[in-house]
């Protein structure tokens, strides 16, 4: 017991080293990157809980882990916990390289199933902070402290409310915890939505809004400040949101449909109903929803990236525009497969004549911006 615990306590100094020696002050490492989601917590799980969580410090195979975020500057973001479904992810993946494809939403997951689940991302999650692998952030100003002390900040973030009960009980126990941030679902239904199918060519009006209790969901978290995530909810329930909830409308990691016209991407309706909200859009890098085929083939240029980011700016204006890579949860342009490639995209948003104070604002200002509105702190 006692080697493991040296053996975890030298890593995590090896990384620090590196940390401070690859620096964010490298010019190619900034500004930082705080990122609107990513499935790290997920990848963790499924390689075997909290117990697997030393090797985001000394390296792993994914898309973040601190060596790679070192190198890349990234900052941090939204740290998902996400309930999966069973999922034949070859038949998926398959699919979605056809010229058409329309796959079938996976059932609803029930609460009593869902929660064990949540539990232990959870439990990853203050697992990696206890290992000073990154810091949890409650408000705006925890993010800009760990920023500056160059720690890793991280947003307890659910996508999809399976774990939250109808008497939303446990959304209070997980703010309590730390829960900062929240979609009513992810694409398959809940008992407080309905989300988009993973459909191309199609519009994301595919059913019905929010439920009753998806209604009282969206008012709770109004009270509590809890961010509202529209990212995967349907057209409908995206709508229902901007009737009934008074804080930025928010999608952490959602793309352009005028683009790609795939379900998961937002309308230029959509687009300026969030302008109108002063909300914010997280550009996803996930190649699906940024080819104009919808395709899940990851030779995609960095310019298409640009593309989109050129159409959310023209709508959405300078300070409503950010990043949300989908790392570690979908299949990424093969520039840009790690955190660690993130220089390239900061090298092409330079080359594309975006100024450094434009730069900055997509790759973290905004972030903080939207979530200072939000949160009140």
């Amino acid at each position: 017991m006692h080697s493991i615990c040296s053996n975890q306590c030298k890593n995590l100094l090896v990384n620090i080293c590196q940390w401070e020696l690859w620096g964010f002050g490298v010019s190619d490492a900034t500004p930082l990157v705080f990122d609107g989601h990513n499935d790290v917590l997920l990848k963790l799980f499924r390689a075997g809980g909290p117990s697997k969580a030393g090797a985001f410090l000394s390296g792993r195979d994914g898309a973040i882990d601190l060596p790679m975020a070192t190198r890349g500057g990234f900052g941090g973001g939204f740290f998902a916990v996400y309930v999966p479904s069973p999922t034949d992810l070859e038949f998926k993946f398959q699919e979605m390289t056809k010229d058409v494809y329309d796959l079938p939403l996976p059932e609803e997951i029930e609460w009593e199933d869902a929660m064990p689940v949540v539990a232990s991302q959870v439990a990853i999650l203050f697992e990696l902070e206890r290992i000073g692998a990154l810091t949890v952030c409650r408000s705006a100003s925890d993010i800009r402290t760990a920023l500056t002390q160059k720690k890793i900040a991280a947003i307890f973030h659910i996508e999809g409310a399976e774990g939250i009960d109808a008497d939303l009980h446990m959304l209070d126990v997980l703010y309590a915890a730390g829960l900062r941030s929240i979609g009513p679902v992810w694409s398959r239904p809940t008992i407080f939505g309905h989300g988009v199918p993973f459909r191309y060519p199609a519009t994301p009006d595919t059913g019905d809004g929010l439920t009753d209790h998806g209604i009282r969901l969206v008012k709770r978290c109004n009270a509590l400040s809890i961010m509202v995530d529209l990212s995967h909810l349907n057209e409908a329930g995206f709508w229902d949101v901007a009737r009934h909830s008074d804080a930025p409308l928010v999608a952490t990691h959602s793309n352009v449909h005028a683009i790609c016209p795939h379900t998961r991407n937002l309308t230029d309706d959509q687009l300026r109903a969030i302008a109108e909200s002063d909300g914010m859009v997280g550009l996803n890098f996930a190649v699906a929803f940024l080819r104009a085929d919808g395709k899940m083939q990851s030779d995609v240029p960095i310019h298409q990236m640009l593309r989109h980011l050129d159409h959310l700016l023209e709508i959405l204006g300078e300070d409503r525009v950010g990043l949300g890579s989908d790392y570690d949860g979908a299949v990424v342009p093969e520039d840009l497969t790690t955190v660690a490639e993130l220089p390239t995209l900061r090298q092409a948003m330079a080359e594309h004549g975006y100024d450094d104070t434009l730069i900055k604002k997509l790759c973290h200002e905004n972030w903080l911006r939207v979530l200072e509105t939000t949160w009140g702190s």
